[in-house]
């Protein structure tokens, strides 16, 4: 019998170099090797909490603790209108309830979309479903979703509280509650001049929005962006429905744009430059 050593099957070619296998001399993991495992884990469409108004944005599930069942901000794009439904509506009384934090939309209605001018605090509540309505608040505190572009009315800035909970004021310096109207039915108002019970709610994003105004501020902070810059024209094509595809843009001088930035009226001076470039026969 040959005493030859046997020859490794695999193949080798002149002047490749041998890899050794590395031994691990410690198996505990360390903190980012921890971090970046919880990360992966969390799907990108799980429903979390926000810990800063930055980080409302996307998809957003809006509750409120209501007794006895806690209550949505949904739309019903048949009527146009805004409701405020029971997310208990279907359960039956056997089947046991899920905590409120535990809850996540079920229905499309259900979920609003966060937009926001690069570069302010302030958010945009747009319908889900239908044609993309906007939530709104006149002086009066009317609260209604039946705006197509957005201004000074459509305006919120939401407000965090260490509990978790956010409020939304709007551009009256008045905040979003749960009022009781006649019949006993539930309605949302806009004149509340104090954050209470009715006026604070739980707002639920996905996880993905969450990690990208993270990546978004770490950038920021780095210089990487330059948040100073107005992007007239991207802003221009989400909500201009004419020109046949061509975005088009004021050809007036942008100062006003950054003062009217410093003064907090971003989207009202775009909104403005945007009417005026319809003509009459586009309005």
């Amino acid at each position: 019998m040959s005493t030859d050593k046997v020859r490794p099957t695999k193949l080798k070619f002149k002047g490749e170099k041998t890899k050794k296998k590395r031994k691990h001399e410690d198996t505990e993991e360390g903190p980012s090797r921890r971090r970046r495992k919880e990360d992966g884990n969390e799907a990108p469409e799980t429903w979390v909490l926000p810990e800063n108004p930055i980080e409302i944005r996307g998809p957003t599930f809006i509750l409120h603790p209501s007794d006895p069942s806690p209550i949505c901000i949904t739309y019903d794009s048949t009527r146009g209108r805004i409701l405020l439904q029971s997310v208990d509506k279907d359960k039956s009384d056997s089947s046991e309830s899920p905590s409120v934090l535990e809850r996540t939309p079920t229905d499309v209605s259900q979920v609003w979309v966060v937009t926001r001018v690069a570069g302010a605090s302030t958010i945009n509540l747009r319908t889900g479903v239908g044609e993309g309505k906007f939530i709104s608040c006149d002086k009066h505190g009317i609260v209604s979703a039946d705006r197509e572009a957005r201004g000074p009315q459509e305006e919120w800035t939401p407000v965090v509280f260490p509990d978790g909970m956010v409020a939304f004021q709007n551009v009256y310096e008045k905040y979003l509650s749960v009022d009781e109207v006649a019949g006993g039915q539930l309605a949302l108002r806009g004149d509340s001049e104090e954050v209470g019970f009715r006026e604070r709610f739980w707002v639920k994003i996905q996880s993905k929005y969450k990690k990208e105004a993270h990546d978004e501020e770490k950038k920021r902070k780095e210089g990487l962006i330059d948040s100073s810059s107005i992007d007239e024209a991207s802003t221009n094509k989400i909500y201009q429905a004419w020109g046949a595809g061509r975005t088009v843009v004021a050809s007036g001088d942008k100062k006003e744009l950054k003062k009217a930035k410093k003064e907090g009226r971003l989207a009202e001076a775009l909104l403005d430059r945007r009417a005026k470039l319809k003509s009459d026969r586009f309005c």
